[in-house]
């Protein structure tokens, strides 16, 4: 190469990497570096909020949230929250009673909050409006199926009812905007009102319940409460 061209080269690295090193300066000083982008993640702090206080007054060393959106998941949920205990315990002499488990039930998932007597009143429309079926019995569910033991066959919830779940120690987040949904949609084909489907679910929800303005904040503020976050369908 003549020198000439080298020294041309040489010029232009020079010429760029003082270019770099002004503007790497430039944001320094503005406070938008990439070290000081790092920092400010490390120094986030999400605002915490009375309403969610309940995540923290469940006992527990480990803290897990199922999110269940669908009729399977709803069933799937109780599968998984019962087999991480039995997991915790034969491999890490762990007892339920040191597990935080909560169940988010939302989007459809929400209709299987709400006790056997509530679906047997609204059997016919909200088996059309899921377009789920009895496993037991192959018809619209007159019951919440997935509080019914001995259905035939592999079930998502691996034969873990709900009063089982109640019992050990889960928790559920139950969506409350699905829940004026499923209320509206019911009363539209019951010939009564919203507001009085709404106050009869309120009644009827399963044990250890909190209502949660929605699903999807409830998924969002389990894990600032430091719940592992596992979807479940």
């Amino acid at each position: 190469m003549p020198p000439s061209t080298e020294l041309s080269h040489r010029r232009s690295f020079l010429g760029r990497l003082a270019a770099g090193t002004a503007a790497f300066g430039a944001a320094l000083a503005t406070g938008s570096s990439p070290l000081h982008a790092m920092s400010a993640r490390e120094n986030y702090k999400p605002t915490r909020h009375p309403q969610d206080d309940w995540f923290d007054a469940i006992p527990g060393n480990h803290r897990i949230f199922f999110d269940a959106v669908s009729a399977a998941g709803a069933g799937s949920a109780l599968g998984f929250a019962n087999n991480f205990a039995l997991a915790n315990k034969s491999g890490y002499a762990v007892d339920a009673g040191n597990l935080a488990r909560v169940i988010c039930y939302r989007h459809f998932a929400t209709f299987f909050a709400f006790n056997d007597a509530t679906w047997a009143k609204y059997s016919a429309i909200w088996g059309a409006l899921l377009d789920f079926k009895d496993p037991g019995t192959s018809a619209l569910p007159v019951r919440n199926v997935w509080n019914a033991s001995g259905l035939p066959g592999m079930q998502p919830n691996l034969g873990s009812t709900l009063s089982d779940a109640v019992k050990g120690g889960v928790h559920f987040a139950v969506c409350d905007m699905a829940t004026h949904f499923i209320a509206g949609a019911t009363a539209e084909k019951a010939g009564t009102t919203a507001d009085a489907i709404y106050a009869e679910l309120k009644a009827s929800v399963i044990g250890n319940s909190h209502f949660v303005p929605a699903g999807i904040v409830a998924v969002n503020r389990a894990q600032e409460r430091g719940y592992t976050f596992s979807y479940v369908g």
